[in-house]
């Protein structure tokens, strides 16, 4: 009886030993801007044309040097098209919506921006600052798909959401100073939850923040 109440606390044992420490093995992105760095953990299973498009372009070194171009507070930060020079970016092909994942745009979310055509998505990705559900996918709407969230650096997002705004041309909500993704790379180990997380990702928000279905496109 010892013995086999011995040889199953060391066959959990090594169960334990062999998890890595954390058991879901989605793919982690960190964006390391002028401000700080954005860490990201992405959802492959819910989005995996999403995923497989933005690691393509992060692996290829496409976002180092790029801006954060359009900051809009209470609603968005959107950057992964332009240079600083507000040059825009050659893109792969665009993609399929995957807005009907299921993924709600909440606060610190990750999600693909777009034209008004729904599957026009290329590089550009915005992180939600509140709960926005206009932009989620429903029966009359064809959404912007969420496929990942900040889980470290929501104190860097806040920082960047609360810069000054300047109007350049047709940028309207640019801000100031630049904000410079200057490289966004993968990484191993999922971060240490951040404190400053503003909110339970799970708690829902009644602010719908007046969005538009073209207020996300590629053009500021």
């Amino acid at each position: 009886m010892v013995r086999s109440v011995t040889g199953c606390i060391a066959l959990l044992l090594m169960v334990f030993v062999a998890l890595p420490l954390y058991a879901d093995t989605a793919p982690l992105v960190r964006l390391s801007t002028g401000m700080g760095e954005i860490d990201v953990e992405l959802y492959p299973d819910e989005a995996p044309v999403t995923v497989e498009n933005f690691l393509a372009y992060v692996d290829s070194g496409f976002y180092d040097m790029t801006i954060f171009h359009r900051v809009v507070k209470g609603f968005v930060i959107q950057g992964g098209g332009f240079e600083l020079s507000l040059h825009m970016k050659e893109t792969r092909d665009p993609i399929k919506n995957e807005a009907s994942n299921g993924l709600s745009n909440l606060a610190m979310t990750l999600a693909m921006a777009r034209t008004p055509e729904p599957d026009s998505a290329t590089s550009q990705f915005f992180i939600n600052l509140v709960d926005n559900p206009a932009l989620d996918y429903s029966a009359t709407n064809p959404g912007y798909a969420v496929f990942g969230k900040v889980v470290k650096g929501q104190d860097v997002v806040e920082a960047v959401a609360a810069l000054d705004i300047v109007s350049l041309g047709q940028f309207t909500h640019l801000p100031d100073p630049p904000v410079i993704i200057k490289k966004a790379s993968r990484i191993e180990s999922k971060p240490e939850p951040d404190p400053t997380d503003p909110k339970d990702p799970g708690e829902k928000s009644s602010d719908s923040s007046g969005c538009f279905m073209d207020v996300l496109s590629f053009t500021p």
